[in-house]
């Protein structure tokens, strides 16, 4: 059942027609998209990859070879980990991506979290990894192999979005191809589009970033898609640029800056003895379009999502160190 006021209000933030919806409120579980109905849905277009991760001293130097203290392999990639991210935070969510025969830990991790699987295909081939060195101070530096990540067809995108329509949100991240497409595709479905663009390359040029109502990108994204270092400076281009989008700017240590046509608000982050960052910034994603889809005012959204990511990053892994909305809410920091 959906909130009446709910969908004014997020059909007047984030409409790009003069028909689009935006956010609808969720109460209760998600049904089947193929059988419609009146319920809003969520799709998380992205990656799945193995994430092996080798614990060091220092980042390996060009030319230097460097014994790890230790190595681990968790279920990964900026996709899977949103998709988790936003079961966690309470949002019922479908993936759709591609992985190889070598998957089937991926569907496992999806099912044990209440990640709906329908659309994730399985092909011949190897399924996308990283390589990941976290050093003594938690700072990683990741090696992506694209895998069957890069395997996305139109074939697949238009029988993907054809369950979706009007007012669904679709989330999408850079770590598979077709990008172009699918954006060009859901903007035509009236589907309210949030992009995280992460890694930041060429890819992304032939994006029509005007289709996009969210953006979730940290500094250096921020850079390369404006190219300004100052975040002030980011913010005030994206909102010259793109005025009716919604922003949001992770700074590291720095916290977080929110910036709408109508206001701005920033946050600090909570401190804890970090362990990995590698989900910190997926973990802030899945939370912030969590709560608001839960109808939270932002500068709460901002607070319960910076609690998120330090639990993230107290913790080793990826979709492992993701918190439970549960521990979010109790946990004193």
């Amino acid at each position: 059942m959906l909130k009446e006021g709910m969908r004014k209000y997020f059909s007047s933030l984030f409409k790009k027609t003069k028909n689009q919806k935006g956010f609808q409120h969720i109460v209760g579980n998600v049904g089947n998209p193929a059988k419609g109905g009146d319920e809003l849905k969520v799709l998380n277009f992205g990656s799945l990859n193995y994430d092996y991760v080798y614990n060091v001293d220092h980042m390996v130097r060009p030319g230097e070879t460097l014994c790890s203290g230790g190595m681990n392999t968790f279920g990964g990639g900026k996709g899977l980990n949103q998709s988790i991210a936003l079961a966690k935070a309470g949002v019922p969510v479908y993936h759709a991506g591609v992985i190889g025969e070598d998957g089937g830990m991926f569907l496992d991790i999806c099912k044990e979290s209440n990640v709906d699987t329908t659309y994730i295909r399985t092909l011949e081939g190897r399924s996308g990894h990283t390589i990941i060195q976290v050093d003594k101070n938690a700072q990683n530096c990741i090696l992506l192999y694209g895998g069957t990540n890069r395997r996305v067809t139109k074939e697949m995108v238009d029988s993907v979005l054809s369950d979706f329509g009007e007012g669904d949100i679709l989330l999408l991240q850079n770590e598979i191809n077709e990008m172009p497409y699918i954006i060009d595709k859901a903007y035509e479905k009236k589907m309210t589009i949030a992009l995280n663009p992460s890694p930041y390359d060429s890819a992304l040029d032939d994006c029509d970033f005007h289709k996009v109502s969210i953006f979730l990108m940290n500094e250096i994204e921020g850079e390369m898609m404006t190219g300004h270092k100052n975040p002030d400076e980011i913010l005030d281009y994206m909102m010259q640029e793109f005025p009716d989008s919604k922003v949001v700017l992770t700074l590291g240590g720095d916290g977080v800056r929110y910036r709408d046509k109508d206001q701005a608000f920033a946050q600090g982050i909570f401190k804890v003895q970090a362990v990995d960052t590698t989900a910190a910034g997926d973990t802030f994603t899945g939370y912030f379009i969590g709560g608001l889809l839960a109808d939270m005012p932002v500068p709460a959204i901002l607070e319960r999502c910076a609690k998120a990511s330090a639990i993230a990053v107290s913790r080793a892994g990826a979709t492992t160190s993701i918190p439970t909305v549960e521990e979010v809410e109790t946990i004193q920091l």
